[in-house]
């Protein structure tokens, strides 16, 4: 670059040479479709397969195991809404266009931790607002996403002048925002608007306006979910962390160790999308919760210990996944579903393949008793459930739906607490707290073909750490295999 650019006018004119443009078009399409309430298959379709190299990589994402656990082969555009759901895969075609216009030629670390850390904000985000059902929270995690599109687009087609601001932020002690105004003539937030606007998305570019003061209920998940985001690269157990526990349980309406969770939940989330999404392996750059899926409690609680080893003294005393254990318990359930022996094998695999496989720290499973009245513990795992198979009692009256009646008459599995069963959480009465206590959990139908026996239950409430993907996924198996089991019992 001979020349050097300076000022907001000569920035955008050399930016908008460059191929964000056609990016934005599909960004701009993809948002215009989010604020539709008529918007069809047909209509996001047209959209994704103006580029080929986009519908692919939508449909590589839609049969990933992350959003795809069931592996059922996603061919088209039209069965990838089926499987996975229409703002699903909208949400990941806004993904990948962003991505792959920004990383399309080697990335400079700067803007792989950028676009890493816009990435999971827009996810926090997003999953902040469909937790408490805003309307908008497409538009969130647009607004999210491209909150620092001045900056990464710099990063992306700065050049010359990306190398020198490189160098310059490297100082220590050096006043980043007054660095990039000298050497640039403009700020990156300036850029983003000017940006935002020639691309005819001024609406997110007010929104993100907005989150800078945080007024409303939108603009408080765009920031809290940019905020998280940023304090989590100095670590979950972090001061910064725990100072966001506090808005985010105020804005969701939960406990500060519910809201912990649901960070925990939602950076899991967003590493496993990134990882298909983009060409660059992002995950790198988003901090991982495998090493501290602690409570809030228990993090206070560490304050006189050095972290590295309080953390690892407590998780060494925790309920641990066991693989081996989780492959062999599924084996051996496939296999009593071809050659059934008794029910007490049936039910001794799908608890222990929970509790000692998965790692949930308990489990239950509630048949329904008394003429179908009412669920009785059947079979429990874990601390504290011992007395659950003589007590627990939860009738279950027509008329009178909770949650474990919904799941088993809706056939459907279901995990509490997260932004997906938001609108559910009514469904957990008083009674069941009574019984259980607060906070995430998983609960399944058990199903002998048509019969229905009652559900599976499991939680990580003695710790408090968050519930996995890949513990909902093994859930979701063995309730299936359970039921398999059953049922090929009864025809024997």
């Amino acid at each position: 670059m001979s020349d050097k650019i300076h000022g907001l006018q000569q920035w955008m004119a050399q930016l908008n040479k460059a191929e964000l443009p056609a990016m934005a078009v599909v960004v701009h399409d993809l948002l215009r479709l989010s604020q539709s309430e008529t918007a069809s298959i047909k209509q996001l379709a047209e959209v994704l397969l103006r580029d080929a190299s986009l519908t692919s990589k939508v449909l590589r994402v839609s049969n990933s195991v992350y959003c795809n656990p069931g592996r059922e082969i996603v061919k088209t555009i039209s069965r990838a809404v089926v499987v996975i759901g229409f703002d699903q895969v909208r949400m990941i075609g806004l993904s990948v266009s962003l991505l792959d216009g920004l990383l399309r030629d080697a990335p400079r670390q700067q803007l792989q931790s950028l676009l890493a850390r816009s990435f999971h904000g827009a996810m926090q985000a997003r999953n902040l607002a469909d937790y408490i059902a805003l309307p908008e929270k497409e538009e969130i995690f647009i607004a999210t996403l491209l909150r620092n599109l001045g900056e990464m687009a710099f990063w992306s087609n700065g050049g010359e002048q990306a190398e020198m601001l490189a160098d310059a932020l490297s100082v220590p002690g050096v006043d980043q925002d007054k660095t990039v105004r000298r050497m640039l003539g403009t700020g990156f937030d300036q850029l983003t608007l000017g940006l935002l606007k020639t691309w005819n998305m001024g609406e997110i570019g007010q929104l993100i306006q907005a989150s800078r003061t945080a007024k409303g209920p939108a603009a408080r998940a765009v920031t809290l979910g940019a905020e998280i985001a940023e304090a989590a690269y100095q670590g979950w157990a972090s001061a910064e962390v725990q100072a966001l526990l506090k808005p985010v349980a105020e804005l969701t309406g939960t406990t500060v160790e519910e809201a912990m969770q649901q960070m925990l939940a939602s950076a899991d989330e967003a590493v496993n999308v990134a990882g298909s999404c983009a060409n660059a392996d992002l995950r790198a750059w988003i901090p991982r919760t495998d090493d501290l899926p602690l409570d809030l409690s228990e993090l206070l609680q560490m304050d006189a210990v050095p972290a590295q080893s309080a953390r690892a003294a407590v998780q060494d005393a925790l309920l641990q996944p066991n693989l081996d254990m989780l492959k062999l318990s599924l084996q051996n359930m496939s296999l009593m579903v071809k050659s059934p022996i008794n029910i007490e094998n049936t039910l001794n695999g799908v608890i222990n393949g929970l509790h000692l496989g998965a790692g949930l720290e308990r489990v239950m499973l509630a048949v329904l008793a008394d003429n179908q009245t009412r669920f009785r513990a059947r079979r429990v795992a874990g601390k504290g459930t011992q007395s659950w198979p003589q007590d627990f009692n939860l009738p279950c009256v027509d008329g009178e739906q909770h949650i474990f009646s919904f799941a088993l008459s809706n056939h459907e599995a279901i995990w509490i607490g997260s932004p997906a069963a938001a609108s559910l959480q009514d469904l957990v009465t008083p009674a069941i707290t009574a019984w259980l206590g607060q906070g995430m959990f998983f609960i399944a139908p058990v199903l002998a073909g048509q019969r229905q026996i009652g559900v599976l239950y499991a939680d990580m409430r003695l710790s408090g750490r968050a519930l996995t993907e890949s513990q909902f996924s093994a859930f979701k198996r063995f309730a299936t295999l359970t039921g398999d089991c059953l049922q090929a019992l009864s025809k024997r």
